[in-house]
């Protein structure tokens, strides 16, 4: 009996290296964001996922995991305990505070303005800001233009947010606004903001339209305005000790994944915004498609004041008047 159970045990033995260990050569890699699989993050992290694995024939293999502390993924990136992941640029702020300027209300016309900046002269400059706070920046993705919910009633004009207890991001541009229209901004981390919104610990919350679709937030918030008061970007953030490590060849191959990410992250997000505010009025929220933008633009007047000197005129008009070619 002992003789048979030494037996096993160094057959055992001899099998689990070809079992448990991976195949030669092969890196395993973790990619964090704060959505749910289906989400526009989700499709972009699994574009990510399938582009390396395919260029690099599976010699590099990405495990995609959910965490809904944006700061904390971040840190973790930073620090190298994961090399990737995909993030609002509300936290990013606190890393690199030059892309908060992206945050400010009314910065961008449209999805186009947007989208053209960032993936231009601008948008370079920006992501070459990251190397110096140990990070790198891959790729600008995004989330869309955030509209603001809640519970207590329908948001038409400045006056309409008045005395509203409003989640925000840990940011201090998307604070001052809701600040100076006289609301009671209120920062947390995005996991913390449904049990928050179901024990009234705030009245509503501002996201754009795909965020709200992916995580259901009509259960728990009955009004929807499309404020479209602020473009959300985000951004694929690697850590620099494992890019730098990486052959040219293999550079290139997880560049050529950012680039998938993010035409399959916009992609996701442009449906979103043809198809959820009906999906939202489906599930039963309220909608206000039509704001006077023009008097919340006005009442917002001591913040723009305010982000020039923090920012720069310059640099704000720069982004402002940015137009096809420029």
């Amino acid at each position: 009996m002992r003789t048979t159970r030494r037996l096993l045990l160094a057959g055992l033995a001899a099998i689990a290296p070809a079992a448990f260990t991976p195949a030669a050569g092969q890196t395993t890699v973790t990619l964090t964001h704060a959505l749910p699989p289906a989400s526009h993050y989700g499709v972009g992290a699994l574009a990510f996922k399938e582009t390396v694995e395919r260029l690099s024939n599976s010699r590099f293999r990405v495990t995609i995991q959910r965490n809904d502390n944006e700061r904390e993924a971040i840190e973790a990136t930073q620090i190298g305990t994961q090399e990737f992941v995909i993030t609002s640029t509300g936290p990013v702020g606190n890393f690199v505070p030059e892309t908060l300027v992206l945050d400010i209300p009314f910065l961008f016309r449209d999805y186009a303005h947007a989208r053209g900046v960032l993936d231009g002269e601008i948008g370079r400059e920006l992501l070459a800001r990251f190397p110096a706070r140990g990070l790198v920046g891959l790729a600008w993705m995004e989330n869309g233009f955030r509209n603001l919910t809640n519970n207590r009633r329908e948001v038409s004009s400045p006056e309409d947010v008045r005395g509203l207890k409003v989640r925000t991001m840990e940011n201090q541009v998307h604070m001052r606004a809701f600040q100076t229209l006289g609301a009671l901004p209120t920062p947390m981390a995005f996991s913390e903001l449904v049990p928050a919104l179901q024990q009234g610990t705030v009245d509503g919350q501002e996201n754009p339209i795909p965020v709200i679709v992916a995580n259901n937030l009509n259960q728990v918030q009955r009004f929807l305005s499309l404020t479209r008061h602020v473009y959300s970007p985000a951004v694929l953030i690697g850590n620099p000790a494992f890019l730098n490590r990486l052959s040219p060849a293999d550079r290139a191959i997880f560049d050529e994944a950012a680039k998938a990410a993010v035409v399959a992250n916009r992609n996701k997000v442009t449906e979103d915004e043809q198809n959820g505010v009906a999906e939202l009025r489906r599930r039963g929220m309220t909608v206000r498609e039509t704001v006077d933008t023009a008097a919340f633009q006005a009442a917002l007047a001591p913040a723009f004041q305010a982000y020039a000197q923090q920012f720069g005129a310059a640099t704000i008009e720069r982004i402002r008047n940015w137009r096809p070619g420029s």
